[in-house]
């Protein structure tokens, strides 16, 4: 059984970062489901362990009603994603025709999980920290 269900992605340098939303988070169809504790501006960065992508890619995202979405009018990558009130994240980014996945935690004001692309032609690892209130 997959244990993974929502997956949405986010694109980071000529690479995109996919984070996938745990399956049991995906069942929870409420609104509720989406929480707020994590909305704000967050900085993420996002270090490649394996594969031909840079080493190091850093990004701002915006987190608004527990969506994740861009956080400034740079539109070279889209990025999407959903949070809830465990802190799972699931985000999916797309730039210049590729694309990334992974999935990981929020937890306060920080936040880490994984990442891979291309079937695994890179991964890594991701971190972020919520900015000051905008």
């Amino acid at each position: 059984m997959n244990r993974l269900g929502l997956v949405t992605t986010i694109a980071v340098g000529a690479l995109a970062v996919v984070l996938a939303v745990p399956a049991q988070a995906q069942k929870q169809r409420h609104p509720q489901a989406a929480s707020r504790a994590y909305d704000g501006l967050w900085s993420v960065s996002i270090h490649t362990a394996y594969g031909p992508c840079d080493a190091t890619y850093r990004y701002p995202a915006r987190i608004v009603g527990g969506r994740v979405m861009q956080a400034d009018n740079d539109f070279s990558y889209q990025i999407s994603g959903a949070v809830v009130a465990s802190g799972a994240i699931g985000v999916t980014v797309y730039r210049m025709g590729q694309s990334a996945t992974g999935y990981g935690r929020l937890r306060g004001s920080t936040g880490s999980g994984r990442w891979s692309a291309g079937g695994n032609m890179c991964y890594g690892t991701w971190s972020a920290m919520r900015r000051a209130a905008d």
